[in-house]
């Protein structure tokens, strides 16, 4: 399977997601109600979770087990990361545009998140944690690196309660397009 990544860059830049269906078939997707998650002081977390952060059981690795955390975000009873999606995460983390962001707990992966970065827009696809916490983690320590890297959007795609913890928040198709023509055309390096 040859992987067109000008086509599928253009596809995010444009506003629209891949997901494979209950078959497998893989199509663009948009939403109604785009969710965010904010990279100001509207970004929380629980209390519970400052504890974990303060007694620094976690470090943070970026790219260090790339197809790793594709399987770990794949790993799931209903899953819309088909292999043939994973096969496109992988062509484009070959080609510089996506990215695992992980926690390691000594040599183990503890939890991660992939994403999908253009110029000052990250699009965080997917989630997962193998140590509990992991994965919360990482969401603090992601949304810390995207602010220190001057990122300007932080695009989650779809609300769901795990992610209303974090502050995220739903706006409108017309604002989330204002947004990201802005965000795509900000130079901002992952690394």
């Amino acid at each position: 399977m040859k992987i067109d990544v000008p086509s599928i860059i253009d596809g995010y830049s444009q506003g629209y997601f891949l997901m494979a269906d209950d078959d497998n078939v893989l199509s663009w997707y948009s939403s109604n109600q785009r969710t965010l998650i904010p990279l100001d002081k509207r970004f929380r977390y629980p209390k519970s979770l400052q504890r974990i952060l303060n007694q620094k059981r976690f470090s943070v690795g970026i790219n260090r087990a790339f197809e790793s955390v594709c399987q770990g975000c794949a790993a799931r009873e209903t899953t819309w990361i088909s292999k043939e999606l994973q096969a496109i995460y992988l062509a484009l983390y070959q080609a510089g545009y996506a990215y695992s962001f992980e926690t390691w707990q000594g040599d183990e992966l503890a939890g991660g998140i992939l994403g999908i970065a253009i110029g000052g827009l990250f699009i965080g696809e997917s989630m997962f944690y193998r140590i509990s916490n992991g994965s919360k983690v990482a969401m603090v320590k992601l949304v810390e690196h995207l602010r220190n890297r001057g990122y300007l959007l932080f695009d989650a795609q779809l609300q769901n309660p795990h992610l209303e913890r974090f502050g995220s928040y739903i706006i409108k198709p017309s604002a989330y397009q204002a947004l990201l023509r802005t965000a795509i055309k900000k130079q901002c390096n992952f690394l």
